[in-house]
């Protein structure tokens, strides 16, 4: 009798302990595209669904008014020179939200990777950390 209910009293706190873990949010592509605004700063982002020369990723693009620089100074860069340079990305979201950003630079064509890991992403509002970084918090407001 004492094995049953041992065994019994294992499976409760068994079953309570996971109960007591988050439940998985799912995060998707549609509430990624768009510009995004990094809180108080002049430094924007816009996720686009424009597909890359690489499956699966789409491209993307950053730009900061603080430095001059404008959306339309990254679209005329790339219609002129005829390729994403510097400022432009591609990236790839997955549902666990794991977001990859791989970075172009006009410096010889290197690429160069940024790996977050999304802990909000809504129709207005988006937060991550750097997956290697965890103290690197970033958080948006879609304009």
């Amino acid at each position: 009798m004492r094995k049953i209910i041992y065994m019994a009293l294992i499976a409760v706190i068994g079953l309570a302990l996971t109960s007591c873990e988050p439940a998985q949010k799912d995060f998707y592509l549609s509430d990624l595209q768009g510009t995004w605004r990094r809180d108080n700063s002049n430094e924007y982002w816009h996720y686009t669904a424009e597909q890359s020369d690489e499956n699966p990723y789409l491209l993307g693009r950053e730009w900061d008014l603080d430095d001059d620089v404008t959306e339309q100074d990254r679209l005329d860069q790339r219609q002129r020179d005829g390729f994403p340079g510097n400022g432009w990305f591609k990236y790839w979201l997955e549902t666990s939200g794991k977001l990859t950003e791989i970075h172009f630079m006009d410096n010889g064509g290197a690429e160069i990777p940024k790996v977050y890991i999304l802990t909000t992403l809504t129709s207005t509002k988006m937060a991550y950390y750097e997956k290697d970084q965890k103290s690197n918090k970033f958080s948006f407001t879609k304009q």
